[in-house]
């Protein structure tokens, strides 16, 4: 499985709940995320740094592994068919990949509004309004977002077929750790669910630490999980040695 998880953790921080992030993060790269006190949510995309028209595909990410949920064994799938990174461990289990964001006006119709000139860092945001501050960073506008996932949040259909959000699932202490296997540029907010019905707005802080991996084995469980991440795998390998025809 090439576990990294005992290699030397070179940077760590933690990141507040309702607030936003991103960061390069380099092929060889684990990314550990942490639930500090249970019941957080990160929303997150990500984009080829040296091509930013590639990023994230949720419905390839989704069918290709035939799969509505993300977890242990999975990959996260660029609309290139390459593979930006993989779970290669996960103590939650679920991961939510297709409610989307939070946006002002659920955050305002759920808990009220809160501007940071009368709160300061006690006001409210949302998860689109955050990923826009983040891809304005790299010249990205609204029409760069995509269908994000929310690490950490459990969504399942009940018997009528609707989309029900668990608050049960998330617990402190939980983690998920993304090998990178390509260079891929991680943007990501700590806002809440979409669905998630907290009589409070929760701040729900989520940790972070960043080491090498190991190099993927021939039996990685990610790799081999289905004919399809194989395909990934040599799509992403292709374009990482720039060999002709990776873009294709």
């Amino acid at each position: 499985m090439g576990d990294s998880s005992h290699l030397k953790v070179f940077y760590q921080d933690t990141l507040p709940g309702g607030s936003h992030w991103s960061m390069t993060l380099r092929k060889g790269t684990t990314l550990r995320l942490i639930d500090d006190e249970g019941g957080a949510n990160v929303g997150m995309l990500m984009y080829n740094p040296s091509n930013p028209l590639e990023r994230y595909n949720a419905p390839d990410t989704l069918k290709c592994q035939h799969s509505f949920k993300l977890t242990r064994g999975h990959c996260l799938y660029s609309d290139m068919g390459r593979i930006f990174c993989s779970i290669i461990e996960d103590t939650a289990g679920w991961h939510d990949t297709v409610c989307g964001n939070s946006n002002r006006a659920m955050i305002e119709e759920k808990w009220g509004h809160r501007s940071y000139q009368e709160y300061r860092n006690d006001w409210q945001l949302n998860g689109h309004d955050s990923l826009l501050v983040e891809v304005a960073k790299y010249g990205l506008g609204k029409k760069d977002l995509a269908a994000n996932l929310n690490l950490f949040s459990k969504v399942a259909v009940d018997e009528s077929g609707n989309l029900q959000f668990d608050e049960s699932h998330g617990t402190a202490g939980s983690f998920v750790d993304l090998r990178f296997e390509m260079d891929t540029l991680v943007v990501m907010h700590t806002c809440p669910h979409p669905l998630n019905p907290a009589e409070d707005y929760p701040r729900k802080s989520v940790s972070y630490h960043l080491r090498k991996s190991n190099p993927v084995a021939v039996d990685d469980l990610c790799r081999n999980h289905c004919p399809e991440n194989q395909r990934g795998f040599q799509n992403t390998e292709l374009f990482t040695l720039g060999l002709p025809g990776a873009s294709s």
